[in-house]
């Protein structure tokens, strides 16, 4: 007798292993639907998945300035690039530029 309930207790802890895989695949299979069919709504022909950044004028002219100071300030040795930031501080991006591109160009 203790062999059946033994085996019977077996077969019914598969039996709930099965239920659960199943219903884990079912799981799955559903959220594969989903994701297709949302790649699917999203892909144009040539379109990317990726935000586009919605720059507005000033922000646009303040990534220019910024730009343009670090391109300034890359060839300057350290005690030049002292010099610009401490101006940078002082007076702001315009001033620290145009003293950045005169010591680039000694």
């Amino acid at each position: 007798m203790p062999r059946r309930s033994s085996l019977k207790r077996s077969l019914t802890a598969i039996e709930r292993a099965f239920a659960d895989l199943e219903r884990q695949l079912a799981r799955l299979t559903k959220r594969a639907r989903q994701a297709a069919r949302s790649a699917a709504r999203s892909a144009k022909p040539g379109a990317r998945n990726r935000r586009t950044l919605r720059l507005t004028p000033k922000r646009r002219a303040q990534l220019k300035l910024q730009g343009a100071y670090m391109g300034y300030m890359r060839p300057l040795k350290p005690a030049q690039k002292a010099r610009v930031k401490a101006v940078k501080e002082k007076r702001g991006f315009e001033a620290a530029i145009r003293v950045a591109k005169r010591l680039a160009t000694r």
